[in-house]
This record gives C-alpha cells, structure tokens and sequence, in this order.
C-alpha cells in the first residue's frame, strides 16, 4: 500500500455531538452518492496559513475562507462517504455536522500548555453503534501536508479495557482478534496499541496472546502525502478502499466489545 504508520490517534470521545446525529446506513447499489466534488486546492494552503497565524483575530477575518475550504467541503465529503462506507459495512454512521462526523476546528486549551486556539488540520469520525460509547470506527486526517486514516479504538476506557482483556484470552474471541490482527497486517496495515510493559495481573498468556494483552486500545492507521485524489470526486473511493484494508479489526471490536 506504500503508507506509513500514523500521524497518531486522537480519541474517538473528545468531541461529543450535542444532537442525535443522521445515521446513512445500508443504501442500495441504487442509491447514488450526494454531490461531493473534492476538497479545493486552497484547503492545504488555508491549513498552511492558520499554522503562521494561530490567533483569534487572523482566524476571525479569514472566516470565509475557513467555511469556502474547510468546512463547506468537509461536509459533501462526510455525506458521500457515509453513503460508500455504508454498502461496505452497514450500520455505519455518518453526520455531516461539526460535532458529529467532523471534529471540531477548536482546540480546548483549558488544561493545556500549548494554547494555540485552532487545529491546523481536519478530523473525521465514521463510527458504528452509540457514538458516546462506540466500540470502533473509521477516521481521517487531513493536514497541509498529509492524509492520515485507519480504524479502530484509539483509547479504551477502564471498562472497556476489562472487556478487551477478556476477549483475548477468551477461546473464540481471542483466535478471531490474531487473525484480525493478522489480515490487517498482510494487507499492509500496522496495528497498535501496545502500552504495557508487563502482562496485567490476573491473566496467564504465553506468544502473541500476551502482547494483545499488553494492548490499551486497538487500531490500525497510516499516514501518506496529500494525494492528487483529494481534489476530485474519487477521493471517497480513494479512502473507502483503504479503509477495507482495516475491516478486519473494526469487525473485530464490534464483535466483541459491541
């Protein structure tokens, strides 16, 4: 696939939609995708620019160009997406609003050293179940230089992290999880979320079972130069056919920690 690993994750929970999102699951062959003409070239350049010029004010006079590159095609991108991803794997769910499938521009900076107030790069979520607790989904990240995407779980909860150490050592579970693992792999994808250094305490495991154990979340991604894609139609295609090559570990995660 000639992708490098990730950019990095960013967690799947940070951005809470306030509002019952649009779910575009199941369409037919028939249903055709919604109007989505790719991202304008300006977008890259306008991502350059809030980079060199992170503050209020800049941001505040270059609003039109934030909706125009940003924001306007972000959602055509979220709507045609969702419907692609949604003949692959059905139940799939897709907002086309900030808050939803569209990350926030804003930093929260409350806590934060850094306290630059805008992302100088573009978050998508597609998830599968409650978006509050969904146990995977497909991202993308677009920066002025780069698309990152994958699928998977970025951080698991105490809860859920008990769930998953479960699942590995579990039979059924944890021979499905190796193979998943495995597919992921052959087809080009490095999966992470090793953390531990040591085998948590209550589980005996031996070989790759006590890696997986040694996990704190589960997901695949690579990162790759802007592609001429981008800028035309194909790009959905572009990034559904990439995010097949992750189905393995998103099926997976529903499975067993749905």
């Amino acid at each position: 696939m000639g992708l490098s690993p990730s950019l990095g994750p960013f967690p799947s929970n940070l951005f809470l939609c306030h509002e019952p999102p649009r779910t575009l699951t199941s369409p037919t062959k028939e249903q055709p995708l919604t109007d989505f003409d790719g991202f304008p070239r300006n977008t890259p350049t306008f991502l350059r620019a809030l980079a060199r010029n992170n503050d209020k004010t800049w941001f505040d006079g270059h609003r039109d160009d934030y909706e125009r590159y940003y924001l306007e095609p972000a959602r055509g991108f979220v709507a045609a997406a969702g419907v692609a991803l949604g003949r692959v794997r059905p139940g799939i769910s897709a907002d086309p609003r900030v808050n939803g499938s569209i990350f926030r521009i804003n930093r929260d900076i409350r806590f934060a050293a850094d306290k630059r107030p805008y992302k100088d790069y573009l978050d998508f979520w597609f998830w599968e179940g409650e978006r509050r607790t969904a146990p995977s989904g497909f991202y993308l990240r677009l920066t002025a230089e780069s698309l990152a995407l994958g699928a998977g779980a970025h951080l698991f909860d105490r809860d859920r992290l008990a769930q998953y150490r479960d699942s590995v050592v579990d039979q059924k579970l944890g021979s499905s999880l190796r193979r998943a693992v495995r597919a992921s792999e052959k087809a080009g994808w490095q999966v992470h979320g090793e953390h531990y250094k040591r085998t948590p305490s209550g589980y005996v495991a031996t070989g790759e079972k006590e890696r997986l154990l040694r996990f704190n979340a589960l997901w695949t991604g690579a990162e790759e130069p802007i592609p001429d894609a981008l800028y035309g139609p194909e790009l959905v295609g572009y990034c559904v056919e990439r995010w097949r090559g992750s189905l393995p570990i998103h099926r997976w995660l529903v499975k067993a920690l749905g």
